[in-house]
């Protein structure tokens, strides 16, 4: 006998992901041997929320979003690994049908719009290119729609910018065209590389706000990429951070600032320059990322980590790490105990915030 609605238990249902990256890896030869510029990254982003891709220059995040897209070169470069797009898997899909995906489920916004914008075309044009790519429209009614989108995305007369060539634009003015192209289309996917470099303070603030506005607006699943942990406090609902094209930590936001595990994302908290404190220097992580040609054996990591003696025979530099459950949706790559983990992130803070106390007496 079926049960009536109002005695059943109510469950609680979990959003498929939009977009489900399963141990993506990228390579590319060169003459100094093969560059691993990705290796086994796996991520995911519903619809509505945003995923946070963070880490050093070189640690793999560009290249992650390049290959997501289908932008990677099949003739240079091996692609190797699993990228879902609302039910289809990209990597195995030929050319043609990916390139039909791009601007009508996903879109990118490159780090820098100048050299994404053709200058010799006219914006209005550009803009009006990319909705008839993928949608039978009129000339007059791909300009309305350019017009009404550059009016959307914070540009003031866009009738009239709508006829302005990329180098009559300021930077954000720009930023805010190719934002426009990307979400033309309405795409589900969104990924934003680096959206906000070179952009003073105030207007690297607008593009982020504005980026959260059209989403709410068009329920985009958003991958943020940055270097920048502390932009991402108040966008993010998820973060992963990478290191050496490896994923070492997956978290959702709050949890991640306030219990991070593995020790490299320690280290990137401890550098965020902070105005609600002084200090004479920042705490920097020691030496440098090593080079894609040739990654450390064991943890890559370890080369840099302060905390490798906790880890018996060594195991650091011998043996890599999987990427492990330490709580439910807390992944972290580490051999170093969780208990240990946990006494580390919180002595680690507590210094932290220790240091920002007494900055803050002596103003």
């Amino acid at each position: 006998m079926r049960q009536p609605d109002s005695l059943r238990q109510t469950e609680t249902v979990v959003p498929e992901p939009y977009l489900a990256v399963n141990n993506l890896s990228v390579s590319f030869p060169s003459e100094d041997g093969v560059v691993h510029a990705v290796d086994g990254v796996s991520l995911s982003v519903v619809r509505g929320k945003t995923l946070a891709v963070v880490g050093e220059s070189g640690s793999g995040k560009s290249v992650t979003a390049l290959a997501v897209m289908g932008l990677i070169n099949r003739k240079s470069a091996t692609v190797t690994g699993e990228v879902w797009l609302d039910g289809e898997e990209l990597v195995g899909m030929n050319d043609s049908s990916v390139r039909k995906l791009r601007g009508s489920k996903m879109a990118m916004i490159f780090q820098d719009p100048m050299s994404s914008l053709h200058p010799f075309y006219r914006v209005g044009a550009q803009l009006s290119e990319a909705a008839r790519v993928h949608r039978r429209i009129s000339k007059a009614a791909a300009r309305a729609e350019a017009i009404e989108m550059l009016h959307r995305v914070g540009i003031p007369a866009p009738k009239r910018r709508v006829d302005d060539y990329p180098h009559q634009l300021s930077g954000g003015m720009r930023q805010r065209v190719m934002i426009a192209m990307a979400l033309i289309n309405s795409p589900a996917l969104l990924i934003a590389d680096e959206p906000t470099t070179a952009l003073d303070v105030t207007v690297q603030a607008q593009i982020l706000d504005l980026i959260a506005k059209l989403q709410d607006e068009f329920n985009t699943a958003v991958i943020l990429i940055t270097h920048d942990l502390g932009i991402v406090a108040d966008v993010a609902d998820d973060v992963a951070v990478m290191y050496a094209a490896r994923v070492v930590e997956a978290a959702p936001t709050e949890r991640l600032y306030a219990s991070p595990e593995m020790p490299y994302t320690l280290g990137l908290l401890a550098s965020i320059p902070r105005m609600d404190r002084r200090t004479d220097r920042l705490d920097p992580i020691k030496g440098n990322p090593p080079s894609p040609l040739k990654h450390p054996s064991g943890c890559v990591f370890h080369p840099r980590c302060k905390y490798t003696d906790r880890v018996p025979n060594g195991a650091c530099m011998e043996i890599r790490p999987e990427l492990l459950l330490s709580e439910p949706d807390h992944l972290v790559r580490c051999h170093i105990p969780s208990p240990e983990r946990h006494e580390i992130a919180t002595e680690a803070l507590d210094a932290l915030s220790a240091k920002a106390a007494v900055a803050g007496a002596d103003l």
